[in-house]
């Protein structure tokens, strides 16, 4: 099984969040548990390509 990191948060209402490779694509649920199966289904999409022109976050050594 493979594990992603993902930012999440608690609105009054909802939890929100977002893959952490990928912040354009915030997303929220009633639950945690939701939010959770919400940001599973954004990744598949990613990585199958239904998504178009994705920006992601990179890192890189610098002097």
């Amino acid at each position: 099984m493979n594990k992603i990191k993902f930012v999440y948060w608690q609105d009054e209402n909802f939890w929100l969040g977002y893959l952490y490779e990928y912040p354009d694509y915030i997303t929220q649920g009633e639950s945690f548990d939701e939010l959770k199966e919400n940001l599973k289904d954004i990744h598949n999409d990613i990585i199958s390509n239904a998504v178009p022109y994705i920006r992601k976050i990179a890192e890189m050594e610098v002097a």
